[in-house]
């Protein structure tokens, strides 16, 4: 059991590490610079993104994580980690409610921008992206932060974890 203990704790901290670090790329660098940029781009720009997005790398890491954290838990609860299992518990909460922010902010935010209909076609781009924007941002600064402080618990885990 250790090792496919080891196997998921090292798997769990890589996936959530990953989406730690997509959502805090976001908020330090894809949004602020298209911040700069006209309506027209923001908006084209974030109706690419979210169909290009949801492809399987993306989903096996953004999904994936949720499993494999939910088992490291048990397998840290049931056999070798029990030291680490605070911090191990405590990510799989973290990455839970930054998953529920997702689907419950950002995703329907993304799905209004996509109805808002082709780019070519909107009569008030600014609206839509005013709508969109400021929002969006606010709730992937919250998923960021939170899914870094998983990857942070996760990492912190691996230490007694690996001295044990």
């Amino acid at each position: 059991m250790t090792v496919l203990q080891t196997i998921c704790l090292v798997a769990a901290t890589v996936t959530t590490g990953s989406m730690a670090g997509l959502f805090t790329a976001f908020s330090y660098a894809v949004m602020p610079g298209l911040a700069r940029s006209s309506d027209r781009t923001l908006v084209e720009t974030m109706k690419q993104i979210n169909l290009v997005i949801i492809n399987p790398w993306f989903l096996v890491q953004f999904v994936g994580s949720i499993p494999l954290l939910v088992l490291a838990t048990v397998l840290a609860w049931l056999g070798h980690g029990e030291e680490s299992l605070g911090w191990i518990a405590a990510a799989t909460v973290l990455y839970v409610v930054a998953f529920v922010v997702t689907v419950a902010r950002n995703v329907p935010l993304n799905n209004r921008l996509e109805a808002a209909g082709d780019v070519d076609a909107i009569t008030d781009l600014a609206g839509v992206r005013e709508r969109y924007e400021g929002p969006w941002v606010r709730w992937n600064l919250v998923r960021a932060l939170l899914h870094t402080a998983a990857f942070g618990c996760l990492v912190w885990a691996l230490v007694p974890y690996a001295a044990g």
